[in-house]
């Protein structure tokens, strides 16, 4: 949520300063445009997740240590001791965190997981929200990966246990945070690709402000806020329309 918050923020403020420019004409862009692509291109992009999803994962611990005393105050000390006696196997479902953390917050942060995924798997992001066997079948694999993610996040080296220490004390970990974030990320990551095939694009083709474009793309795509600003795009970025598309 942090995270969301400063991504948020820093949006705002971009995209104020945009929309008090020129509105140029976009280029000329389908918003249903597939793009083909040659058999190689089918290939994951493994060395780019990897790259982006460092970027997300600086991010989030970023904005962890900026917004939470309590993961400041746990960064002095030994670090590998204290990394060790933070990875607990969780006994409780609750880790101490409240309902929009654990049940809005984190399956945000597993979904932005999954967008990065599908930015660099072909075969995954080029299929659209629909009923088709192929865009279904592609979404186990973002959705995997966010479950990873989430591990990571949780207990890996680079994670909550080793930066802020979170599982030393009592009632800090939980199943909560290795269920709910994977399947949650799945329910986001296609809330977000529905709603913004069947709302978003449909009032921008009625909407040309770009302060109020950006908006909805953000608000009603949070997930893919955070990952397009890991990946160094604009938190509103979307491959196929440009924010100042015309219909």
């Amino acid at each position: 949520m942090n995270a969301l918050l400063l991504a948020l923020v820093v949006a705002a403020s971009a995209a104020s300063q945009e929309a008090t420019g020129p509105h140029p004409a976009a280029p000329a862009v389908s918003v249903e445009t597939a793009q083909a692509s040659s058999p190689g291109d089918e290939k994951i992009n493994t060395k780019g997740i990897i790259k982006d999803s460092l970027s997300l994962l600086m991010f989030e611990h970023a904005a962890r240590i900026i917004f939470q005393e309590k993961t400041r105050r746990e960064l002095g000390g030994p670090f590998w001791p204290d990394y060790v006696d933070s990875i607990r196997m969780p006994k409780t479902w609750n880790d101490g965190d409240g309902w929009l953390v654990n049940y809005l917050g984190h399956p945000i942060h597993g979904a932005a997981a999954g967008f990065v995924f599908l930015k660099h798997d072909p075969r995954s992001g080029k299929e659209q929200f629909g009923l088709s066997t192929g865009y279904w079948k592609t979404r186990w694999r973002p959705t995997v990966f966010a479950a990873l993610y989430s591990v990571q996040f949780e207990i890996g080296p680079i994670s909550e246990a080793s930066i802020g220490n979170v599982g030393m004390h009592p009632n800090t970990t939980g199943w909560v945070d290795y269920v709910v974030t994977p399947l949650g990320a799945m329910a986001f990551l296609v809330a977000e690709d529905a709603v913004d095939r069947y709302f978003v694009r449909w009032a921008e083709a009625r909407v040309g402000n770009k302060v109020l474009r950006s908006s909805m793309r953000m608000f009603f795509g949070p997930s893919q806020a955070l990952a397009n600003m890991a990946m160094g795009h604009m938190p509103w970025h979307r491959e196929s329309r440009p924010l100042g598309w015309r219909r």
